[in-house]
């Protein structure tokens, strides 16, 4: 039965004959549709912002980032927390927990987003210092509600990120990112609107988050390593991009580092031996600037 009081579960009026007309008419309208979704996205931005503060803290401090969904939205934080690895470097710190696990990836599994004790079981592993952020297009999915509250018991903070801008699980946490993408193409296919209103939301705070934390250089990502043989020739571009050098320094310096491109670099542009780049970058938690800054006023 549909409920009629989900903003994304209504009935669209600008698509109620959206199966009498001709392909092309169909695409024009739901592309009419996605293009409303970048500024709903505008309008919670200080929501995201506030939330990414919060995940800055948490990592710094030692914790995690979880992210809890079911269906589509579960999907989607399973594809924002295995694309951070290879394209920041940052391994084990931001993980996605999907109602139903790895099964439910590829093929539904509907009664699980049901299950509020499934929800609190996969928040088990959340610790004091951590943060849990819910997804649920709805904003009241009973698995993501009992992740929060059991991630909130434990002494994480928690956020709700939902295309129900009222739902009143909104009030339990620290942030909530209300998306008003209002009803879909067709009604309650919240993998339409609502999805790409939330990926959208996951690409900006996670790459946000990844900025802050020193993960990129200017606008570069120098926290991926030479696995392989292609990589490597990517990372010697980077390497001339940022610092000017020809792509034979820049070889020998990454080779130097052992691939590590952060060292690399902060031996090139701060001239110090690839060791010292590594000491160095400990000491700023990672951070390519911050290492650069401490070497200059040593």
């Amino acid at each position: 039965m549909i409920d009629c009081e989900l903003p994304t579960e209504g009935r669209n009026p600008r698509t109620l004959d959206v199966d009498t007309l001709p392909t092309m008419e169909v695409l024009r309208l739901i592309n009419s549709e996605d293009a409303t979704v970048p500024t709903v996205v505008a309008a919670v931005l200080p929501e995201v912002a506030r939330l990414v503060d919060l995940a800055v803290d948490s990592l710094r401090g030692g914790g995690r980032v979880h992210y809890f969904g079911a269906g589509t939205s579960g999907r989607l934080a399973v594809i924002d927390a295995a694309e951070l690895p290879p394209t920041f470097g940052i391994w084990g710190r931001v993980v996605a927990h999907h109602a139903g696990g790895p099964g439910a990836l590829s093929q539904a599994i509907s009664d699980v987003e049901d299950d509020v004790d499934l929800g609190r079981r996969d928040a088990r592993d959340v610790r004091p210092g951590d943060i849990a952020i819910g997804i649920a297009a709805s904003g009241r999915t009973p698995y993501v509600v009992g992740a929060l509250r059991a991630a909130a018991a434990s002494g994480a903070r928690t956020a709700l990120i939902s295309c129900n801008p009222h739902t009143p699980y909104g009030d339990e946490v620290e942030v909530h990112i209300g998306l008003a993408t209002g009803p879909e193409v067709i009604s309650g296919s919240t993998r339409m609107k609502a999805g790409t209103a939330t990926k959208l939301v996951l690409n900006s705070f996670s790459t946000t988050l990844m900025i802050r934390m020193g993960r990129t250089y200017s606008n570069l990502m120098v926290s991926v390593n030479a696995l392989n043989s292609k990589l490597r020739e990517r990372l010697v571009r980077i390497l001339t991009e940022a610092t000017g050098m020809d792509a034979r320094t820049c070889e020998n310096a990454l080779t130097e580092a052992g691939g590590n491109t952060r060292v690399a670099l902060v031996s090139l542009l701060g001239e110090v031996p690839a060791a010292r780049a590594t000491t160095v970058l400990e000491e700023a938690d990672g951070g390519v600037r911050e290492a650069l800054q401490r070497l200059r006023s040593a």
